[in-house]
């Protein structure tokens, strides 16, 4: 039995050091928080570091807005149909349902997590628009199989790259693979900038229209302007831009995002190798040999007779100091709102509906070093023998 806490371990913690503070107070000292050089050289470092220029990549001020600004570049409304997961953040549906078009939910397969093509390919109506396909904790979903239908029915395709960064589909970071990618540097995932996002096309022309809708339309950037505050508006537009001090701090964690993912990777594998021996627990990974990814979590789900006994698992694990997670806890369409809306049958979403209620998420970001990998996997393994 579990007594006081050897270890408190956070499910998740940012990776700041002083190199981020420093660049933050140069920012401060600049008195440049917006419209300045950081988001520009922001924009360079994670476009180099995906493989491709600053002409594709838009920082925005989270991923929340770079999905939003992909539906309303699309012209999403009402009458048009957008397939998306079942099991995702709430986010890559609120993107779509702010634009009147009507989400239609689809379930994921096990192992991984992601979409499952042939009920993709079913829920294609002369309605669809487009595919908003999600990389679930990192792991690449099927893209060769998801483009073939979009190219068959002449659909867009919208990567929700949230828990994605550092991960590849046959050799091309997730994110280049549809029409837009959309990132996430929310504290928790794989690099931060407090808050932030970033729009990404492999369509110079749609990353160009975007950056200038992001910030009001404007028509001209603080740098193109012959004379200061002087500028026309040439269409309608949002304030979705990132802010100098949050591009500081992402140019400063692109310097260490190999170690960061390394480590990840480590973590992971170790709790792999250690926890998936447990019976009736499935580790939530790639079933995918080509799949080059960095883990966002370490997910497993209990099967069998543990499939009930989730919520107790979570419990014994916090009181031993062990912070945990579910991603995510309903599938999008039994949320409330979207229950109500369009109505919610479990039956349609089987492995969604799994995941929510029998998975548990393990932390395995940097903050996590080997001898917390092993008191976590000893902790679970014990827990394991107790509860069942």
């Amino acid at each position: 039995m579990i007594q006081t806490p050897l270890m408190n371990i956070p499910y998740g913690s940012p990776c700041i050091g002083e190199e981020e503070r420093q660049a933050v107070c140069a920012v401060l000292s600049s008195r440049i928080l917006v419209h300045g050089i950081q988001g520009r050289q922001f924009a360079a470092d994670f476009g180099s570091y995906i493989g491709v220029g600053p002409e594709f990549c838009v920082p925005t001020s989270s991923c929340m807005a770079a999905l939003h600004l992909a539906s309303i570049h699309f012209g999403f409304g009402p009458g048009d149909e957008i397939i998306v997961p079942a099991q995702t953040h709430v986010a890559t549906v609120h993107a779509i349902e702010l634009t009147g078009a009507t989400p239609v939910f689809v379930d994921c397969r096990l192992p991984n997590g992601n979409l499952d093509p042939e009920q993709v390919a079913a829920a294609v109506t002369p309605r669809t628009r487009a595919i908003s396909v999600v990389h679930f904790l990192g792991i690449p979903a099927p893209m060769a199989e998801l483009l073939e239908i979009a190219q068959r029915h002449n659909l867009r395709v919208i990567e929700d790259c949230a828990t994605a960064v550092g991960s590849h589909y046959r050799g091309t970071h997730v994110g280049l693979l549809g029409d837009i990618g959309c990132f996430s540097f929310y504290p928790t995932k794989h690099m931060t900038t407090g808050e932030g996002g970033m729009f990404v096309s492999r369509h110079v022309e749609i990353a160009q229209k975007v950056e200038r809708f992001r910030a009001f339309h404007v028509d001209r950037s603080h740098g193109e302007r012959s004379i200061p505050g002087v500028y026309d508006v040439n269409g309608v537009g949002m304030n979705y831009r990132m802010g100098e001090m949050a591009a500081a701090i992402g140019c400063v964690q692109l310097t260490h995002i190999g170690e960061m993912e390394a480590r990840r990777r480590h973590n992971f594998s170790r709790l792999k190798e250690r926890i998936g021996a447990v019976d009736d627990v499935l580790v939530l990974d790639s079933d995918d040999s080509r799949d080059d990814y960095v883990p966002y979590t370490f997910s497993v789900m209990l099967c069998g007779r543990r499939a009930e006994t989730r919520n107790a698992f979570a419990r014994r694990l916090n009181e031993a100091g062990i912070g945990t997670s579910v991603h995510y806890p309903h599938p999008v369409s039994r949320l409330t709102y979207y229950a109500e809306k369009y109505g919610w049958d479990a039956a349609r979403y089987p492995n969604a509906t799994a995941i929510s209620d029998r998975s548990i998420n393990l932390p395995v970001a940097p903050h996590v070093n080997d001898t917390a990998v092993d008191y976590i996997a000893d902790t679970f393994t014990q827990i394991a023998r107790e509860v069942l």
